[in-house]
This record gives structure tokens, sequence and C-alpha cells, in this order.
């Protein structure tokens, strides 16, 4: 069938009847996987070869910058770190490298290291506790606060080393403490400010306040300053949030494979880019998006749940006689652009991914014709159809494919 608008067939009520929203500027992706998503006390820390994979599975789906690590974790992370970035240099993978850093010479001192040896500008994102509750737990003031960014940064900017200014706990932080600590740093030359949703506590409406208000603070200044949203799902609120930080004037999100990191993890970096690109903020090949979520899977040993939107195994597969049905008769019209849309909201082939009909206790004759036919087994075989959808009517599950060969052949 020939190319149609999506409208044609499709009303949609996000976008009809609406003032048309602004173009965001242009987006770009920090990949926090080989940093925070390795604080996730059920993820394994992978040897530095899988590392390296993991990045070119990132330079593949287009990510911009990756935070390779925490140099004042100790020698052996700051070996990775810069064995990491000499191998960005070396392949040409168009990535930036960054790292995380504590607001303290000690942690910054380092990063000078990893660039020269690596040949390689790191962005050092430099992170300090600006919350009241954080400052009273760790008996800190303002003023405390300050001296430690104006050390730090001063040493960064006499150095020759990027930053990226990072408050921890921004969505709980006292305006006048953001302006104050956020006005500092790009005083000191932040080329970056991070707002930080370390808790997941912000709902869309606190990100967007946050950030504009950052925002006011940057336009105030003068300066060219990105402004970045790094944000967790303690409430599952973490893609809504990334979208109204963009809203609201975030240029870069940051993000793990499959939401891993600390607690309930991070936003999900895959989910991030499908949305994106479903709102048409992006336009980018995501075709292997899937890879980069198999390998971080293997490499972390963290499984994907099988109902984990687009690459769960259950994402894309019906044994409903209804949905199946619907999507058989759109295969049956050779219109793969329908099939893909009749029962789902997102199009399996923009990531690499296909529907899948099986066989089941809920599935109808429709639905063991087609696995037949697809299986290349003769669908015109009564009494093999009948053979197998008894036995899908009698099952207490979706089967798999091993399942049913095993049928039709006994």
């Amino acid at each position: 069938m020939g190319s149609r608008e999506t409208h044609d067939l499709i009303y949609d009520w996000n976008t009809s009847g609406a003032e048309p929203p602004p173009t965001p500027a242009k987006i770009t992706l920090n990949d926090e996987t080989l940093r925070d998503g390795l604080q996730s006390p059920s993820v394994y820390d992978p040897p530095l070869e899988a590392k390296k994979e993991i990045l070119e599975k990132m330079a593949a789906i287009g990510i911009e910058t990756a935070n390779l690590g925490l140099p004042g974790a100790g020698e052996q992370h700051r070996d990775d770190i810069e064995q990491l970035a000499v191998h960005i240099k070396k392949h040409g993978l168009p990535i930036r490298p960054n790292v995380a850093c504590r607001t303290v010479i000690s942690d910054v001192e380092p990063v000078r290291k990893i660039m020269d040896r690596s040949g390689l500008p790191v962005l050092a994102c430099c992170f300090i506790g600006s919350s009241p509750i954080r400052q009273f737990t760790e008996d800190w003031n303002l003023d405390l606060l300050l001296g430690h960014v104006e050390k730090s940064l001063t040493y960064a900017r006499d150095h020759g080393i990027p930053v990226m200014f990072v408050t921890e706990d921004t969505t709980r932080a006292h305006p006048d403490d953001l302006r104050a600590l956020y006005g500092l740093a790009i005083d000191l030359g932040a080329e970056r400010v991070c707002v930080c949703d370390t808790c997941g506590h912000a709902t869309p409406e606190g990100t967007g306040r946050v950030v504009q208000f950052v925002k006011s603070i940057v336009d105030e200044k003068g300066r060219d300053v990105g402004i970045d949203w790094h944000g967790h799902r303690d409430r599952n609120l973490d893609i809504m949030n990334c979208i109204a930080a963009v809203e609201a004037g975030v240029t870069q999100l940051h993000g793990t494979a499959l939401g891993v990191g600390e607690r309930a993890g991070n936003a999900a970096m895959d989910l991030i880019l499908a949305n994106l690109k479903l709102l048409g903020w992006i336009d980018r090949d995501l075709s292997a998006l899937g890879d980069y979520v198999r390998t971080c899977s293997k490499h972390l040993k963290v499984p994907i749940p099988h109902n984990y939107p687009i690459f769960g195994h259950d994402a894309f597969l019906t044994g409903t006689g209804v949905h199946a049905s619907a999507v058989i008769k759109a295969l049956k019209k050779g219109d793969s652009w329908l099939a893909d849309r009749v029962y789902s909201g997102i199009p399996a082939t923009a990531f690499g991914e296909e529907q899948r009909i099986s066989v089941g206790y809920m599935s109808g004759r429709s639905n063991v014709l087609f696995w037949l036919e697809t299986h290349g087994y003769n669908p015109n075989d009564e009494a093999l159809v009948d053979k197998v959808f008894a036995a899908a009517k009698a099952s207490d599950h979706l089967m798999s494919d091993d399942e049913l060969h095993a049928i039709v052949s006994s």
C-alpha cells in the first residue's frame, strides 16, 4: 500500500485540537549507564572490554556524551575511565566523555591526567548536595558549599578542565541557595549546569518550575550555558519529567540503559530516545536501540522484564484472538504500516522490532492458521488446525514456538 498520513487512520488526541508546542532546541543525550547505572544494588560491574562494547552500542544510537565513572572512587576506577577515554579516541567514537566529581580538588585533579593521556577533553561533572535536608544532615551551611565550589571550579578553570556544575537534590532545594550556587559556578566558567531530581521527588509540574527557575539564572548571567536534567524514577515519573524538562528549557537529558541506578533507578535512556522520536523531537535511526538494551542487559546481568516497553518479550507479542485477528488482517492486506499500528501505539519496526503472533488459551482459529502458515505448515489441514486449536484452548499460557512445534509433530 502506498504512503499515507498518520491522521488518515489515527485521530491523535495527543496533538489534535491543541496549539502546536514550540519545537525544542536541539536535544542531546548523556548516558549514565557506566556511572550512575553501576550504583544500582543489583547490577554487576562489567569488565573493561564489556564497558567498551557498551560504549560502541551507545555510539550506534547517537549518544552524544557518556559518563565513564567516578575518578575519586579509587585507582581501578581511574584506570578504567582512562582506558575507556582512550578507546573513544582510538576508534573515533562520536561520544564526548565526562566523569562525576565531588566539588573537591582531589576529585577534579585526576581529570587533567585523563585528558592528557587520552588526548580528549573530559567534562568534569562537579556535584554538591544542595537541599536543606541534606545540609542539616551533614552539618553544612551555604557558605561552606560555596567555598567548595569556588576552590574546585577555580582549580578546574586554571587547569583547563571543562566543567558541568551539578546540584544534587535540586528539586528539594531552596531557590536562594540554588541562585547562589549556580550563579557562582557560571561565574567560574561552568559550560553546563545540571538540575537533579536525585531522590525521584519531582512531578512534571515541579520539574517545569525548577528548570524554568534555573534557566532564569542562566539568562541573567548572559552566558551560553547548557542546562541538563538528571532524573530518577522513584515515583515512576521519570519519562514524563524528562519531557517536562525539555519543554521548560533543558537541552540535554541523562539516562541509563533499562533505567538501572540507585534505588528504583534512573530515567531509562532507551525509553527517553523512543519518546523523543515519537514526539518528533529527534530524527535518528533507532533500529540499533534493541541491540544497545540487550548488550547492557547481558553485561550488567540485569534481566529485561517480560512486559518492558518495546524491548520486553511481550511488548509486540499477542495471543488474544481479537488483537491478533486485526494484525493478521492488516498483514494479509500486504500493509506493514497498518499491521504495525492497528493494535500498537508504538510502531515496532521504527525500533528494529516486529509484531509477533502466537497461540494460547485466549486465541482464535486465526492465530492458529497464521502461526502454521508462517512456520511452514499447511494451514488448510483441518485436522492439524483442530489439534493445535484444541491444545491452545486447554493450555493456561501463551505457548512458545517449541511447544507448538511439538504439538504439530505429536
